[in-house]
């Protein structure tokens, strides 16, 4: 291997702690996060064939994917059967000394919003979790991807797991964002134009000027969605930026320790000479907001524009795929986006529900009022992230402006039968994903950033959120 290397390869060489065959290493786990969706399985079955967890110091449970997100939520949830998982992820973790940040811990939230919150997510580690979402947190620095079950039984016995490693892709985004364009549309413009494979079989290391621009919860929303792009995770090498975001965290080193890190992970970053196997580039001076007129991440176009013909599209997009979202959808080419009616607006999940994401919206709404037939609804990401918004006075702006007020939970990112928008509904969300019944059955998903959202909520159809910051 070459002596210059990137981020990914720099964390994997200090993780290595033994190369197999077939080009397989064997990897010791720093972290590994739980939720009671998926938790109770995999901790079951470590009980049932008499296994312990190799080190509970390292493991960490939260309830987040199916709890009732209401001001007043107790372990009853709506999703059926949903009390039986929460029941059985706590009973398992404290069987086994796992610390838990169940719903009455001040430190509850979606569990890729709290592990970099609290410093259990840092530059260097590497991190798993039973949840493709779980590279979210590469926007630390940090070397996390999603695993199953199965993978997430063995990481809990032995701390370790096997792979070979991926190739190394660099994504540069070139030039400066205009006023209005985010991270979420950066990712979605990068999507809508290389395709959810985009980044299959690599390790994507996100770089340029409107990288080095982003704030880290910027950063962590355009790692967030590297699987929607393919990727077997994405990061950004950690910068000072990245280390004054971190130091006061709970978890985070402390004294002298502290400077060791710090000086550790400023040689994490990777080399000017490094050599990759892929390299594209996103020019960022005139990228507008981005908004999904389809079925999938990659249906991704300026929120300016207008449903796309076919012919309009690249090849990466299929006939049969176009007529199918279309239809799904209930569109037509030609039409505007920003005539598009929407009954519902949804600000939350581990996309775009932290401090920053809350700002950004609450400075469009501050004074503004929904229209009276949308429902419009904010989940904060933590309840640390909660607090903080009401300190700051947040949570006035988004109740006067006539949104719902929630505690923090990933709530109607998806739907498994439990609440639901209602059928056929349509609605544009700062979540990461757009397919067909995801929110719920029948209905029609618009992806957007907060600011997005906030506009459409005002305007009761999809708009574009540049007049409003102009104001």
């Amino acid at each position: 291997m070459s002596v210059y290397r990137t981020a990914a390869q720099k964390i994997w060489a200090d993780h290595l702690i033994k190369s197999l065959n077939s080009d397989q290493d064997l990897l010791l786990i720093d972290r590994i996060f739980l939720h009671e969706r998926t938790g109770p399985a995999l901790l079951s079955g470590l009980s049932l064939s008499n296994r312990k967890p190799a080190n509970p110091k390292t493991i960490f449970g939260t309830l987040d994917h199916i709890v009732d997100t209401s001001i007043s939520r107790s372990d009853d949830t709506l999703f059926k059967g949903g009390k039986l998982f929460i029941d059985a992820f706590k009973k398992r973790t404290h069987e086994f000394g796992i610390q838990l940040f169940d719903l009455n811990d001040p430190r509850q939230g979606i569990v890729h919003v709290i592990s970099p919150e609290l410093g259990i997510a840092l530059p260097g580690a590497t991190l798993v979790c039973p949840d493709s979402h779980t590279c979210t947190v590469g926007g630390l620095g940090a070397l996390a991807w999603g695993i199953g079950s199965t993978e997430g039984e063995h990481a809990v016995a032995t701390q370790t797991l096997i792979y070979k490693q991926p190739k190394q892709q660099k994504i540069i985004f070139d030039g400066k964002l205009a006023l209005g364009v985010t991270a979420k549309d950066l990712a979605l413009a990068l999507i809508g134009k290389y395709g959810v494979t985009g980044g299959s079989g690599h390790i994507t290391e996100y770089t340029g000027q409107a990288i080095k621009d982003l704030d880290i919860e910027g950063r962590m929303t355009l790692c967030n969605l590297s699987v929607e792009f393919g990727s077997w995770t994405g990061i950004v090498s950690a910068d000072e930026k990245t280390f004054s975001w971190l130091i006061d965290k709970p978890m985070s080193p402390k004294g002298e320790y502290w400077e060791l890190a710090v000086n550790h992970w400023k040689g994490l970053a990777s080399d000017d000479e490094a050599k990759w196997d892929s390299e594209l580039t996103i020019a960022c001076n005139d990228l507008e907001p981005q908004v999904t007129w389809g079925t999938s991440p990659m249906h991704s176009i300026d929120v300016s524009s207008h449903v796309p013909q076919l012919s309009d599209l690249s090849a990466l997009i299929q006939n049969q795929d176009y007529t199918k979202a279309l239809e799904y959808m209930k569109l037509q080419p030609g039409q505007k986006m920003t005539d598009i009616d929407i009954d519902i607006a949804f600000i939350g999940s581990c996309t775009n529900s932290r401090i920053t994401d809350l700002r950004a919206a609450a400075s469009i709404l501050k004074g503004r009022k929904a229209k009276s037939h949308i429902k419009a609804i904010v989940v904060p990401g933590s309840m640390e992230t909660k607090r903080q918004a009401e300190a700051e006075g947040l949570d006035k702006i988004f109740k006067e402006a006539g949104f719902e007020w929630r505690s923090s939970g990933c709530s109607l990112c998806f739907y498994a039968g439990g609440e639901s928008f209602g059928e056929g509904i349509r609605t544009i969300s700062t979540t990461n994903r757009n397919f067909e019944g995801r929110q719920g059955i029948q209905v029609k998903t618009h992806l957007a950033s907060p600011l997005t959202v906030a506009a459409s909520a005002i305007e009761g159809k999809i708009a574009d959120p540049r007049p409003y910051l102009k104001q």
